[in-house]
């Protein structure tokens, strides 16, 4: 039906005859010609009618907003002075010779240009085929099929193999609750949707197939937020015989090859790498926004004999934290912008942000300094503070004092909002493997051990004895790749003994006899000759959203779901008729 698409035409094709299809992006009647910028995804061409064409002209003038058209035209150069330089195809016009309206169509419920994204999100999600008209949607969408492409032909290259795993396969939480699938053939038994491959590319690796990857989708019934979705996509790796340092150096040379190839950006050669351990001491988090140059500076030391509790308390504490973050040139904060970053810091727990304004400390000492909490601070407490954090006047000292958890949290967040709204943001790209993670964690109710990241993560290899005599400290072969304080992609050096997994599962309190009814296959094939592996996931949706500068995975994914985990274009999900719940063996019994 057509011979070019409308975002192709170009001054080389003038004097040609093309054929054309797409939709009315808008449509203007300027005395007595009538103009049609005809859309596709390729982009707009202006379409012109004139009256000499009676009856063509007549049909141009009924058609509307989002009219589907097919054109037969002449390409012909606009007319000098009418060129739009903001239009790939703004040297050029098609004079209609031929028109044929495909479809017609209703009003839309919103425009389709710059002003449509300010329609509510649940708008636009109820009507998606249209928001997906968009060009900043179609944009989005294309580049996420390049980067897809481009991340394809980099791994097709280094010799992977592109495998598919089940999506039916058997429950085995992993930290969020599965999807659940009833079996018709098998009454009261369920397969559950993979929450990631994890299990099955591991069994990939001791097959034999030594290098593996899959774009996966993978599910998780969990609590939503702007970069979670119910159904989302990954890039799986795994690979065999390598170690953490061989794996990490391939992927950031993907990585920057990506990012070289779909946005023309350098990143550093190598990444930077920081241990978990230095990352929450200096900045709270252990995925930096490496942008921001505040750090979090510890100051629990200078509080030993401050009599003042809120940070007394903390200092003594074993699993307390009392920090000083610097801002430079905070001292212009009003009171009313320093309350509204205490109620920030009180989303994550904090329950107060104290201050010391740096006025003139230089020239007046304590005299040029202001706070509500000077009157509780020593001398040497007050310039143990300004020597250690570097404070100058015109800047302002904040404070957070409660749980180490509690300030990392607060005060992480504080620090990336500071930047952000100080515009301290240094580079637009600022990439950072994080190692030496924690292998365990314990937790805050109940006392048990739970693992980091997954239980099949190996322990650094120096460490195994002390798996049962001091978990706490055991470090794991464990590696984050973070970007602009985003985790980009998450993996470890897998377990291949059977010995090391039933160790771990018994730390773990999962029984012998639980480890052999969820993890039996695992453990089997660890008996067969496993090689050493490891591997590592990027959240695609999320490395998109990056990448085109969105706000939200649901602006770089097709068909999202809300936040309450529905589809508003579909309803989705929605109730079933009672023959199909008795063919699975089911009954609804709603909570009371």
């Amino acid at each position: 039906m057509r011979s070019h698409y409308c975002g192709e035409l170009e001054s080389g094709l003038i004097d040609r005859e093309v054929s054309l299809c797409g939709w009315v992006h808008r449509r203007r009647d300027h005395g007595g010609v009538i103009f049609i910028d005809l859309r596709d995804r390729s982009g707009l061409v202006q379409v012109v009618f004139d009256p000499d064409r009676a009856e063509i002209f007549a049909l141009a003038e009924q058609v509307r907003s989002e009219y589907v058209l097919a054109v037969t035209g002449r390409v012909r150069s606009r007319p000098e002075g009418t060129e739009n330089p903001d239009l790939p195809t703004g040297e050029v016009e098609v004079l209609g010779l031929s028109l044929q309206v495909l479809n017609a169509a209703e009003t839309p419920p919103f425009q389709l240009d710059e002003h449509g994204a300010d329609t509510s999100e649940e708008v636009r999600l109820r009507y998606r085929y249209i928001d997906l008209r968009r060009p900043e949607m179609q944009d989005r969408l294309r580049l996420r099929s390049r980067i897809t492409q481009t991340l394809r032909n980099f791994l097709d290259a280094e010799g992977f193999l592109d495998i598919e795993t089940p999506i039916l396969t058997k429950s085995t939480p992993e930290g969020a609750r599965d999807y659940l699938v009833p079996s018709r053939v098998h009454p009261g038994e369920f397969y559950a949707l993979p929450q990631s491959p994890q299990l099955f590319k591991q069994l990939l690796m001791m097959s034999g197939m030594d290098r593996y990857y899959q774009i996966a989708r993978c599910f998780r019934d969990e609590d939503l937020r702007a970069d979670r979705q119910p159904e989302f996509t990954q890039l799986d790796i795994e690979m065999s015989f390598m170690d953490e340092d061989q794996l990490t150096v391939l992927m950031e040379q993907m990585v920057r090859e990506l990012f070289k190839s779909v946005l023309e950006v350098d990143l550093p050669d190598p990444f930077p790498r920081m241990t978990y351990a230095e990352a929450m001491r200096r900045y709270g988090s252990d995925r930096p926004d490496l942008r921001v140059p505040l750090e979090l500076i510890d100051v629990a030391d200078l509080m030993g004999e401050v009599e003042f509790k809120v940070f007394a308390g903390p200092a003594a504490d074993p699993e307390g934290r009392v920090a000083a973050l610097r801002l430079p040139k905070g001292s212009e904060l009003t009171r009313k912008e320093i309350d509204e970053y205490t109620k920030f810091v009180g989303i994550y727990g904090a329950k107060g942000l104290a201050y010391i304004k740096v006025n003139d400390w230089n020239a007046q000492g304590r005299e040029g300094l202001q706070s509500p909490i000077l009157k509780f601070l020593p001398d040497s407490a007050v310039e143990g503070i300004m020597a250690r954090t570097g404070a100058e006047d015109g800047d302002l000292v904040f404070f957070g004092a409660d749980k180490a958890t509690v300030v990392n949290e607060a005060l992480g967040a504080l620090r990336v909002k500071l930047g952000h709204d100080r515009g301290l943001l240094e580079g637009d790209w600022q990439p950072l493997w994080v190692v030496d993670f924690p292998m365990f964690e314990k937790e805050p109710h109940t006392g048990r051990w739970t693992a980091l990241h997954h239980p099949f993560t190996a322990p650094k290899e120096d460490q195994l004895d002390s798996l049962e005599t001091d978990p706490g400290a055991c470090l794991s072969r464990a590696y984050d790749l973070v970007l602009n304080g985003t985790e980009l992609g998450g993996g470890s050096i897998r377990i291949h003994r059977e010995d090391i997994q039933r160790s771990i599962f018994r730390l773990l309190k999962i029984s012998d006899e639980d480890a052999n009814d969820r993890f039996g296959f695992l453990l089997n094939a660890l008996k067969y000759g496993c090689p050493p592996h490891g591997g590592i996931a990027f959240g695609l949706d999320r490395l998109v959203m990056l990448m085109t500068g969105s706000h939200s995975i649901r602006d770089v994914m097709a068909f999202p779901k809300t936040q309450t985990a529905s589809c508003l274009l579909t309803d989705a999900p929605s109730a079933v008729d009672e023959a199909q719940l008795k063919e699975l063996a089911l009954r609804i019994k709603l909570r009371a």
